[in-house]
């Protein structure tokens, strides 16, 4: 079915004449998620007098209970905010290794990867999903934090009805299966969970309940604190209650960028995603690459080869900047982004075993969930947070009932070596306590005459910031309305392996001139999910849930 609709959405574009596919459409405030019961949480503190900071947080809470594949309250993700006022700022609640990882813990004997990074106890990194959400409603929000938790600790507690995605994701994930607490609350103990049974939840809602009277204090000092500890302590995992009391999120300056006149507000580093944006936009904005038209040989080809160069310098320069100097400006400098531009052969595809970091010493200085927010002030918020994998490290903590992240992953487990989504890393990225893992999250706003004009973001691991350039490109460079840009295929290279990986939709005749080019294509089922709101030239708000999912957009 989605296949389908998918092509019809694919036709629509294509074809001049045929009505575009339509947004969800409000006058005042919009809430777009991945998830219908999350998505109505916002719009009820919306309603009730809260601002987008506000919602966001019950979104956040709200997922973790209906969306365990990513929604979380064991991750831990970026908060992106653009203020009415004109202000902007960007909260780091990223996972944080513990105080006992070392540099090498993932090595075997002779020096090889283990799956401990990927699966199980010591996969995961000191959770930072309810220290980030409260420190950004406490400072910037202004409902009661009690009503903000509310909707999710009714939602663990008296359960609600599983979709036929939920049901499906449960049964078949396989490192659930491996955990007897995760196989019992997410897979009935292997008798599975059915379409439109309610799933009900006491552990977390009693951890949820917890937070909504103590804050964040309890997950990080508390009765949750000393269960996940010991738990931890039992399970020969890492994280410890020195650990959890240590966990702090960050404030951060966002970064920003312009593109043919929209000035583009985004995620500064751990974010790679970010400086990806702006780099790859930078490099195309003079090559004519979009005159052939959305989804033609030629705008694929030079978008390609873009990403292709911002994931060699990637996989080189790119950390935590708390502890390595990440050369954003020398990245980003008109001089650099020239030097990328003309090595684009506009009628070959380069071989990525050619295409090597830049030397900047010289110059002057995945399975994750996105929402997308706008209140009735003119506030936007772009939140995207994750358990890095499905359902993270597989693990359900007895007692608690959340999932913990496999976050620890993300590091360069072994510089030079590809992690699970099969991105290379580099020393930048090496494991050290304390330390933030490398990210691709990248909640975005982009501004039109100075105000909001495109608040988007995705899930999608290395995937999600060649996703989420596509959509600003659909929008800015090919006119599409929210939903056409939400909606039409999308591509992605990442260097290595070296692929371009497109969804089906793309015509076999624009396959095979991209082949011609010298392009080692891959057809994959889908490439993210997108959560997009557009502020139209009327005045409206248009929201986009992506199709590919079970997605809503609602608004008043």
């Amino acid at each position: 079915m989605r296949r389908t609709i998918a092509c019809l959405l694919l036709a629509i574009l294509v074809f001049p004449g045929v009505e575009a596919a339509q947004p969800v459409r409000a006058r005042k405030a919009m809430v777009v998620s991945r998830e219908t019961n999350a998505t109505d949480a916002g719009v009820a503190i919306l309603r009730a007098g809260g601002n987008a900071i506000d919602a966001a947080a019950a979104v956040g809470f709200a997922l973790a209970v209906t969306h365990p594949s990513a929604g979380n309250l064991g991750g831990g993700g970026f908060m992106l905010i653009r203020f009415a006022d004109g202000r902007a700022t960007f909260i780091d609640f990223r996972e944080r290794a513990p105080l006992h990882a070392t540099r090498d813990m993932y090595l075997d004997k002779d020096g090889k990867p283990t799956r401990d990074s990927v699966l199980g106890w010591r996969a995961a990194g000191v959770p930072g999903t309810a220290r980030g959400l409260e420190f950004a409603q406490r400072k910037y929000g202004k409902a009661k934090w009690a009503d903000v938790v509310a909707p999710s600790v009714k939602l663990a507690r008296e359960g609600f009805a599983i979709s036929y995605g939920l049901a499906n994701g449960l049964k078949t994930a396989k490192n659930l299966a491996q955990f007897p607490e995760s196989k019992r609350i997410f897979q009935k103990s292997g008798s599975y969970h059915a379409a439109g049974d309610k799933l009900v939840q006491p552990e977390l809602a009693g951890v949820l309940e917890r937070i909504q009277r103590l804050g964040a204090r309890d997950f990080y000092e508390g009765e949750t604190a000393k269960i996940l500890a010991a738990e931890m302590a039992k399970n020969g995992g890492l994280i410890t209650l020195d650990d959890l009391k240590q966990y702090e999120a960050a404030e951060r300056k966002p970064l920003e960028g312009n593109y043919r006149g929209f000035k583009i507000i985004t995620a500064p580093p751990p974010s790679s995603g970010g400086i990806g944006i702006l780099q790859m936009l930078a490099v195309l904005e003079k090559t004519g690459y979009e005159k052939e038209g959305a989804g033609s040989a030629q705008a694929i080809h030079y978008t390609a080869e873009a990403m292709r160069r911002y994931y060699a310098d990637r996989a080189e320069h790119l950390g935590d900047p708390d502890f390595w100097p990440v050369p954003v400006s020398k990245l980003l400098s008109p001089a650099y982004v020239n030097k990328l531009r003309a090595s684009i052969n506009p009628d070959k595809a380069t071989n990525s075993d050619d295409i090597k970091a830049g030397d900047l010493k010289t110059m002057e200085s995945t399975e994750t969930t996105h929402y997308s927010i706008v209140d009735a002030e003119g506030n936007c918020v772009a939140v995207t947070y994750t358990l890095n994998g499905g359902y993270g490290s597989g693990v359900a903590v007895p007692g608690l009932g959340f999932l913990l992240n496999n976050e620890m992953d993300d590091f360069s487990v072994k510089p030079g070596h590809a992690n699970m989504y099969g991105a290379i890393g580099g020393e930048a990225n090496a494991i050290l306590p304390k330390k933030r893992p490398l990210s691709s999250m990248s909640p975005s706003i982009v501004l039109k005459d100075g105000k909001p004009f495109l608040v988007v973001g995705t899930p999608g691991g290395t995937r999600i910031l060649t996703s989420v350039m596509q959509v600003i490109q659909n929008v800015v460079d090919f006119k599409m309305n929210a939903q056409d840009a939400v909606n039409f295929p999308r591509f992605h290279h990442q260097s290595r392996p070296d692929k371009l990986q497109m969804e089906p939709l793309f015509s076999p005749d624009t396959r095979k001139l991209l082949e011609q080019r010298g392009h080692t294509i891959e057809i994959v089922r889908t490439i993210c999910e997108i959560a997009a709101i557009q502020f139209e030239d009327n005045g409206w708000l248009a929201g986009a849930a992506d199709p590919r999912v079970e997605g809503k957009a609602a608004g008043y």
